[in-house]
């Protein structure tokens, strides 16, 4: 996309109804009406080339929508998992959007933006504090990729925050023209601690992207407006811990991921680098336990 292409897709997403036109994805994709999810899990699979031969249920007649089929599951083994013990494993497939060294507490989004820790975790300094200087990686998820999420390390969940935002593209182009996009727009902040340390897991939503769900929280629908919100977790800790290559939760439309790491605890994650494509379960990065 040229950068006159790029800026006008940003400006007319300033002014399209982003709420409006998610809602009505939401609505079309859960339709049950045989012809038509028929209708549109072979339109979707033909025009971005959908390898149909990992996928676990048949197309397009066990899917009974087309959120069913696009949050599809894969056979057993389709995507085999690091068995390094310090390997930190992608939590799903896509694109390498940005990663590396968290410079103080900015992160970079692209050529000459970045924004900060605590705007994106939306929450006290003291937490953000705690990856300054840390390690980042962004993961973006086209709508033709595998849309669940998996643990990158074995850990457990220590709080899920929901904060409420706007629902921007979060394609190459918005990313490169829109200052502040992942802080800007609706995302589910997961705080998880492992053998190494802490770990964020973000989630973050976009346009079409008609809701967010994780084995935790349920399913959370975009809202625009409102307070950051703590969401309740199950009392039974055994029911939040997880091993490296969990499922762990998924998108309804393609999306972000971030990770964040302490400072000191990763390589920086020198296993990827931005453009590349990678696979859920393949080592983007090595741990080191945190002083």
């Amino acid at each position: 996309m040229s950068n006159i292409s790029a800026r006008l897709f940003v400006l007319l997403q300033k002014i399209l109804p982003k709420y409006w036109l998610t809602a009505f994805v939401f609505w079309l994709a859960r339709r049950k009406t045989a012809w038509l999810k028929n209708f549109l899990i072979k339109q979707f699979v033909n025009a971005y080339n959908v390898d149909t031969d990992e996928i676990l249920l048949a197309l397009p007649d066990e899917f009974e929508s087309f959120n069913a089929f696009f949050i599809r599951e894969l056979k057993p083994g389709a995507r085999p998992i690091a068995e390094a013990g310090d390997a930190i494993v992608s939590p799903a497939d896509g694109t390498v959007s940005a990663a590396g060294h968290i410079e103080k507490d900015q992160v970079f989004q692209a050529k000459g933006l970045r924004y900060s820790l605590a705007d994106l975790l939306a929450t006290d300094t003291a937490e953000a504090d705690a990856y300054i200087n840390g390690a980042f990686a962004t993961i973006y998820l086209a709508p033709y990729n595998y849309h669940r999420v998996h643990a990158p390390m074995s850990g457990e969940l220590l709080t899920a925050r929901y904060v409420p935002g706007d629902l921007f593209s979060v394609n190459a182009a918005t990313v490169a023209k829109l200052p502040g996009l992942f802080t800007r727009n609706e995302r589910l902040v997961c705080h998880t601690q492992t053998s190494t340390g802490p770990m964020v897991i973000i989630f973050v939503g976009a346009m079409n992207v008609g809701s967010i769900s994780t084995k935790w929280t349920g399913e959370i629908r975009p809202r625009k407006n409102g307070v950051v919100e703590q969401l309740k977790l199950p009392a039974d800790k055994d029911l939040l811990r997880f091993r490296k290559g969990d499922g762990i939760g998924w998108f309804n439309m393609g999306s972000t991921v971030i990770l964040l790491r302490p400072p000191g605890s990763t390589d920086n994650f020198a296993g990827i680098s931005a453009g590349q494509t990678i696979r859920m379960g393949q080592s983007i990065g090595r741990t080191t336990p945190t002083p």
